[in-house]
């Protein structure tokens, strides 16, 4: 594949057993440049989407960090374990005769909302600059504050009976939200346990696993599939268009009207290139930053 310059986003069908930061370091193969970054960490063990920033796009990151996200879950209720998922040490074990659908149904309901989530103690939740998870294989005992999250919904799918119950869910969530607590919760709330044994996320805001490759994929394509930065910018924000004079004066960082738009937006040229993200400050569009022309 030959060296792109582009900037923009790809979205990644991360598989089984990488991490986030391997899709990242095959990126940088792939394209050819050091420049690349993602938009929201996957587990090892998760699979799905991962938008990836090529070059000057990875100051759209913050943007999609923020969004809401999509996942389809199993959980497995009866059996705990150190880690909230399916590569820990089980801690306990509980029959389930007891957990009935409806129980089921109604403890996760219980969790639908803004509710203060405490994350699993080996995330990548940083205590006193040092990485939970890494406290943890350091043999530290980790206690995490909990957060305010929003789950926006928890649908049931399907449910399995055997020695342990296992559900497969959609979860709709806030950024910050950590799908293996939410099986550790619901495990706690029904008094048996609970962990996740797999994950994979379909959306992250309006970007879809549908349209996502794997790096396998990538690497047979002559050319990267690039959203473009002016296209990734309008998938994430409103947008606004500026007449030249005023494109000129946001690259020499001189004032310019607001545009009466709410929160973050994307500043587009008449060519509908990307100038910059801003928001209005008073009687001037401020602007978040300015990409380099």
């Amino acid at each position: 594949m030959s060296v792109t310059d582009q900037a923009g986003f790809v979205l990644i069908d991360k598989p089984q057993g990488t991490t986030s930061h391997g899709v990242v370091a095959a990126m940088r193969r792939i394209a050819g440049t050091k420049k690349v970054g993602h938009g929201g960490t996957l587990d090892p063990m998760a699979t799905g989407l991962l938008v990836i920033a090529i070059g000057k796009a990875t100051k759209l990151l913050t943007y999609v960090s923020g969004s809401s996200k999509t996942y389809v879950a199993t959980v497995r209720l009866g059996q705990a374990t150190t880690t909230d998922d399916a590569e820990g040490d089980v801690v306990s074990t509980a029959p389930v005769s007891d957990v009935t659908e409806t129980r089921l149904r109604s403890a996760l309901e219980r969790l639908v909302g803004e509710v203060d989530q405490v994350p699993s103690a080996v995330s990548a939740v940083k205590v006193d600059g040092k990485r939970a998870y890494q406290r943890v294989r350091d043999g530290e005992e980790v206690r995490l504050k909990s957060r305010r999250v929003t789950i926006h919904s928890l649908e049931v799918h399907r449910i399995r009976r055997g020695e342990f119950l296992e559900a497969d869910l959609t979860v709709t969530c806030s950024s910050g939200t950590y799908v293996r607590a939410i099986a550790r919760d619901v495990g706690e709330e029904l008094g048996v346990g609970g962990h996740l044994t797999a994950l994979r996320r379909r959306s992250i805001g309006p970007f879809e696993l549908g349209d996502a490759h794997t790096l396998e994929e990538l690497k047979e394509f002559d050319s990267l599939p690039v959203l473009s930065m002016s296209d990734s910018a309008a998938e994430l924000l409103p947008t606004v268009t500026v007449d030249d004079a005023e494109r000129r004066k946001i690259g020499y960082g001189q004032a310019v009207a607001p545009r009466g738009v709410a929160g973050p937006y994307a500043v587009l040229d008449s060519h509908k290139a990307l100038l910059a993200v801003g928001r209005d400050q008073g009687n001037r569009l401020k602007t978040d930053f300015v990409v380099p022309q």
